[in-house]
C-alpha cells in the first residue's frame, strides 16, 4: 500500500496554466493551482481511510511546513502497526510490514504535478460540489484521454485546496481505489513530538555498496503516449548473485517501473496479476544477453503493463553513450 495515494504526488510543485487548455476547464485548473499551493504553505494533521480492493485501513497523519521544510508522519490504526516518516519527500523510517517494502533509495526521483503535461492526456473538471469530514469541497476531475492510464476523481477543500478525498476509477468508472479523511485540523500544526518517530520506526539508509548507476542496457520499444524515463539504475539483487536494471517512467500523474533480470539458468514463472490499480506482470524473454525475466510494476491497466513487458529491448553500447 502506498502510505499515503495521492497528497504527496498532487502536493508536488508550483503549478501555471497554460493560456488555452483544449477540453479542460480553466476553474479546474485554478482548483489544482491552489492544491500545489497548499503543500507549500498549509500544515494540517488528521485522520483518513484508505480503501484498495474492498479492503479498508485507517491512518492519523501530521504534516508541517515550517521554514521551508515539509515534515511527515504516518501511522496506521488498524491491522500492523505501520509508521512512515518523511522530511522533504525523503523517507527516513519506515516501521511493520513496510521495512521489507521499502527497496527506493530515500533520494529517488519526486513527482511533480505539471497542468502543461497533464493536459496533453487528461481533461481536467469541475463535477459540482461536496461535503468531506464536515467540511465543503469542489470536485477536480481528471479523465484520461486513452485507455492506458486512470481516471481521477478529486474533493479540494474549499478553504485550503487540500484534498479530503481522491477516487481512482478505472475505464468502466468502477472504484480502483479511495483516499477519504474523516477529520482535518488546518488549525493547529503538529508540535515536534506529534512529528518523532516511535522506537520501532528503522532509518532508511543507501547502502554503499548498491550505489546507483544512472544508465541501464534496455530500453523499451513501446510506450503508452506521454511517458518518459526519470529514473534509471542498476544494482545487485539482495542476495548479491544477480544484476537488476530498473526502470521508471512517469507521465506526470501515474507512474510505473520496469525490472529486467538474468535468469541464469533458472526457472521462471509468467506472472499477471492486479491488486486495485497496481498492475504487476512478469514475462520471460529470450534477448540477445540470454534468458531475462521483465517485470512491470505500476499504476496502468495490466493490458498496458504486458505491452511493455513484450517490448522491452537490449541496448546497444552506443546508443548508451
Amino acid at each position: 500500500m502506498r502510505a499515503l495515494p495521492l497528497i504527496p504526488l498532487l502536493l508536488g510543485g508550483w503549478l501555471i496554466l497554460p493560456a488555452h487548455a483544449a477540453n479542460s476547464s480553466p476553474e479546474a485548473g485554478d482548483w489544482l493551482k491552489k492544491l500545489a499551493q497548499a503543500e507549500q504553505q498549509q500544515s494540517y494533521q488528521g485522520t483518513f481511510v484508505y480503501e484498495r480492493n474492498g479492503s479498508f485501513s485507517t491512518h492519523d497523519i501530521w504534516h508541517r511546513v515550517q521554514d521551508g521544510k515539509v515534515s511527515e508522519r504516518l501511522l496506521q490504526l488498524d491491522g500492523s502497526a505501520q509508521e512512515v516518516v518523511r522530511v522533504d519527500g525523503h523517507t527516513q523510517c519506515v516501521s511493520g510490514a513496510l521495512v521489507s517494502g521499502v527497496t527506493n533509495p530515500p533520494d529517488s526521483t519526486a513527482r511533480v504535478l505539471d497542468p502543461l503535461k497533464l493536459m496533453s492526456w487528461y481533461d481536467l473538471g469541475i463535477a459540482g460540489r461536496s461535503r468531506v469530514a464536515d467540511r465543503e469541497a469542489v470536485i477536480v476531475t481528471l479523465t484520461p484521454r486513452d485507455q492506458h492510464r486512470y481516471a481521477f476523481e478529486l474533493h479540494l477543500d474549499r478553504k485550503t485546496g487540500l484534498p479530503l478525498k481522491s477516487l481512482m476509477l478505472d475505464d468502466k468508472g468502477r472504484l480502483l481505489e479511495r483516499f477519504q479523511f474523516t477529520r482535518l485540523n488546518t488549525a493547529q500544526p503538529p508540535s515536534d513530538d506529534e512529528l518523532k518517530a516511535s522506537e520501532l520506526c528503522k532509518p532508511v539508509t543507501l547502502v554503499a555498496s548498491q550505489a546507483k548507476q544512472p544508465v541501464t542496457a534496455w530500453r523499451s520499444e513501446w510506450l503508452p503516449a506521454g511517458f518518459e524515463l526519470v529514473d534509471s539504475s542498476v544494482r545487485k539483487d539482495p542476495e548479491g548473485k544477480n544484476v537488476v536494471s530498473s526502470l521508471m517512467f512517469d507521465d506526470g500523474l501515474a507512474r510505473f517501473s520496469v525490472f529486467v533480470e538474468a535468469l541464469d539458468g533458472g526457472s521462471a514463472v509468467d506472472i499477471r496479476t492486479q491488486l486495485g490499480p497496481t498492475a504487476a506482470v512478469s514475462r520471460r524473454l529470450t534477448t540477445p544477453k540470454g534468458e531475462m525475466m521483465v517485470t512491470v510494476v505500476g499504476e496502468i491497466p495490466i493490458g498496458t503493463a504486458e505491452r511493455i513487458a513484450l517490448s522491452m529491448r537490449a541496448q546497444d553500447a552506443q546508443a548508451q553513450k
